[in-house]
């Protein structure tokens, strides 16, 4: 029976050290499509690479641990390429499609999966499961609308009909290119933990496409998963890095070791925590374990992330539903006092890297408006509110870190 096969967007290191293998396990053979030439040319050539587990040492040796994986059954197609996009979704052994592009960069994508629907949908092909595996709320949901404006009204109803929009919470720490030599240009390095929770009443379920995949959770309370996972990991993964430029560290681990960062990024996650508790019901306990998995994470010295990495795009982390102001807002609707979380607010506040056009942007907001002035157009908080005020004393207060 020929194999089935799944379409990935995204050959990045999120795609090849992610979501790719965990579909490879699973008994897909993997289309990466991609706009990189040199990377579609090496999987085309090679057809395998391996992901390096970057484990952190025992508390009493922190020596490198590593060990590798073995991944094959891939290969490639340029997206630039619209009539390899559509000849591999019309192939009927194509079950599902995911992407882990970059947020961005969905709207450019969005057109080559319509022509690829309406290609699929012109040879009478099956069910398709499509699930965007991207580091924000709604992601496949937002991806679904970029796709429909290009479709048809015929083409839109046949997709109702066959396609499943599923959205997700994806969680694993994948830094930059570890540098495995050039005779292995398609290697990737991440940390061991991943966690893959998908939405189940979103998937359209049909004899062969039926989910889970290996290394996949399915959930009908999607929405508490993605709130744990962005106002915890990745709400203090920003707030480490924010805090670890500002005292002019490199990486994640070495700023989390720091006590005085650890200490605000720890009352941060408590504050964030005691409002999922109350919105979502976990058990106080088990999440109060899951921050110190988190924490113990950000100490993983053989993953070298950046701060700079983590703290990119400052103005996105500071969307009213995101890591930073997400779980400020969520805590304020239960009257829970959150001022750590401010401080990492006002730390972004105070992120000013000239290679990244928002942190640019945001610079200038605080150059024309005054600090209170930029933090109530950012944030929504007016000038003379509480979370105002606590923001700006805070930034004025965190400022003497990057002078010292």
């Amino acid at each position: 029976m020929p194999q089935k096969k799944a379409i990935h967007f995204g050959a990045g290191n999120i795609g090849r050290g992610f979501i790719g293998p965990l579909l490879v396990q699973s008994g897909y053979h993997v289309v990466f499509a991609d706009v990189d030439s040199h990377i579609i040319d090496e999987l085309n050539t090679k057809h395998a690479y391996e992901v390096h587990i970057l484990d952190n040492g025992t508390d009493a040796v922190k020596e490198k641990k590593e060990r590798r994986e073995s991944v094959g059954e891939v290969s490639g197609i340029l997206t630039t390429h619209m009539d390899d996009v559509i000849k591999e979704f019309e192939d009927p052994h194509v079950q599902i499609v995911t992407t882990a592009v970059g947020p961005p960069v969905l709207e450019k994508i969005a057109p080559a999966i319509a022509k690829g629907l309406q290609g699929r949908r012109s040879t009478s092909g099956g069910v398709l499961n499509v699930i965007a595996c991207e580091n924000m709320v709604n992601q496949t949901k937002t991806l679904k609308d970029l796709v429909t404006r290009h479709l048809e009204s015929e083409d839109r109803a046949w997709a109702e009909e066959h396609v499943g929009w599923a959205d997700c919470s994806v969680d694993r720490i994948v830094p930059p290119a570890q540098g495995f030599g050039e005779s292995h240009p398609l290697d990737v390095g991440v940390e061991d933990f991943y966690e893959w929770v998908v939405d189940e009443d979103a998937l359209k379920q049909d004899g062969e496409a039926r989910l889970p995949l290996t290394g996949m959770k399915l959930t009908k309370d999607l929405e508490g998963y993605i709130h744990r996972k962005l106002f915890t990991l990745n709400c203090g993964h920003a707030i480490t890095a924010y805090l670890g430029y500002l005292k002019g560290y490199k990486t994640v681990d070495q700023a989390i070791k720091d006590a005085q960062i650890r200490d605000i990024v720890k009352g941060a996650l408590e504050e964030s925590g005691y409002a999922l508790v109350k919105k979502h019901g976990f058990k106080q306990e088990e999440h109060e374990q899951y921050i110190q998995k988190t924490l113990a994470r950000f100490e993983n010295p053989n993953l070298k992330d950046d701060v700079s990495r983590v703290g990119r795009q400052p103005l996105r982390k500071l969307g009213r539903g995101d890591r930073l102001l997400g779980p400020v807002y969520l805590a304020k609707e239960y009257g829970i006092p959150v001022p750590d979380l401010l401080r990492g607010v006002a730390a972004a506040f105070l992120y000013d890297v000239k290679d990244d056009p928002q942190s640019v942007e945001l610079q200038e907001k605080v150059k024309v408006k005054g600090v209170g002035g930029a933090v109530e157009e950012v944030t929504e908080f007016e000038v003379g509110s509480g979370e105002n005020e606590t923001v700006v004393k805070s930034y004025e207060e965190l400022k003497k870190w990057k002078a010292a």
